[in-house]
């Protein structure tokens, strides 16, 4: 257990699970004010993680719920993702958000410390948080082939998207943290706040390519792309 900034912030146990509905609503609450695509969880979803000890919660000093996050498993435990972080509206910009990534990673590598972890973002916060941690940028074919991840996209807004681009691509991008490579410190570390401005770029000219599948890619966006993926 921490307590960071006045919020403790703990791994969920079995009594956390009557919060779980009130999670799923913030979830889908806060995918609909960023007008962007999530995978739908329900509360029995997320009561499991909690009662398999896969998940962080965080409250106030007073017991207040405050902000939660879980781990899924792919390919045999091979991969590991950090999945629906939520911090309550009114705790955001507080550094919460930090503090929960940094504790279900912290768990992600105990539980599974041979695992690769494993996001998918479009969140520029999200995407510092987790350079900050030690991953990197990658492209879509770096991650799981595990078919029951790729079916929890089917509820994203953004999943015809994916499809037409035969989940080589979306409007989200992938992170990967590889405790191989970071073992043998080859891999050079990707610098969010280095490289931020060129990350947003990036994502309009994917936004503009993607939502406008007439429109052909073209060198310049592919050139952005090859950049941005090998800092």
């Amino acid at each position: 257990m921490e307590n960071k900034n006045n919020f403790i912030v703990a791994v969920a146990t079995i009594e956390h699970t009557l919060f779980a509905e009130k999670i799923c609503e913030e979830m889908a609450n806060s995918a609909k004010a960023r007008g962007t695509g999530i995978a739908k969880r329900t509360p029995e979803y997320v009561s499991q993680k909690i009662v398999e000890g896969k998940a962080v919660i965080a409250f106030t000093e007073n017991g207040e719920w405050a902000g939660f996050c879980y781990i899924e498993t792919w390919g045999h435990g091979n991969y590991v993702a950090n999945s629906g972080l939520i911090v309550a509206p009114h705790f955001r910009k507080s550094g919460l958000a930090k503090a929960i990534k940094k504790k279900i990673f912290e768990l992600s590598r105990n539980k599974f410390p041979e695992a690769k972890i494993f996001g998918l973002t479009t969140g520029l916060a999200v995407m510092k948080i987790n350079s900050e941690l030690g991953y990197e940028p990658v492209t879509y074919s770096e991650l799981t082939d595990d078919e029951e991840f790729w079916k929890g996209c089917r509820s994203c807004v953004n999943f015809e998207i994916l499809q037409s681009k035969e989940r080589k691509n979306c409007l989200c991008t992938a992170m990967l943290y590889n405790p191989q490579e970071k073992q043998k410190e080859k891999k050079r570390f990707w610098d969010f706040a280095k490289n931020s401005k060129l990350y947003e770029r990036f994502m309009q000219m994917k936004k503009i390519t993607l939502l406008n599948p007439k429109k052909k890619e073209s060198q310049t966006e592919k050139k952005s792309l090859i950049t941005f993926l090998n800092f």
